[in-house]
């Protein structure tokens, strides 16, 4: 139970920091400077969509008891972090000028959010796997000894 609401609400709450972070709390730089849009606009961009897609992991996430779907869901996590710092670092970046705001704020700000929140999801799906392997391994143990007794009664 604590596990659950523990990921669930620090997944839903790094989920609107990527969303509204760059537009509200370490924004990225003023368009009027540009002619069109820049890379800190669509980073900005991305990382609305990411942060909602987290925030509905992180809802989902809240939902399930099933250690199992929960490793699911916390590779999904896992894998919208490591997006966010492909967008922010490599697939779409920030403005080239190091004393731009985008610069300055928002590309640490981000990188900083994701890594740790990457690291806590690296080591949650770690933890449900674990959990996940030890359940099936019980299960199979019981199994194996209900078709032993079940042997034992045929035979008399």
């Amino acid at each position: 139970m604590q596990n659950r609401l523990l990921v669930g609400l620090s997944t839903i709450v790094v989920g609107i920091l990527l969303a509204l972070g760059p537009q509200l709390l370490f924004k990225i730089c003023d368009q009027e400077h540009h002619v069109g849009h820049s890379a800190c606009y669509w980073t900005g961009q991305a990382t609305i969509a990411i942060g909602i897609v987290l925030v509905l992991l992180g809802t989902v996430y809240l939902l399930f008891n099933n250690a199992g779907i929960r490793a699911g869901l916390s590779i999904g996590i896992t894998s919208a972090l490591v997006l966010t710092l492909l967008v922010v670092n490599v697939l779409i970046g920030v403005d080239p000028d190091p004393m731009m705001p985008c610069h300055t704020t928002t590309l640490p700000a981000l990188n900083v959010i994701s890594i740790l929140s990457l690291a806590l999801a690296v080591a949650n799906t770690g933890y449900l796997l674990r959990l996940v392997r030890v359940h099936q391994a019980q299960t199979d143990q019981a199994l194996a000894y209900h078709a032993a007794e079940q042997k034992a009664i045929a035979k008399g």
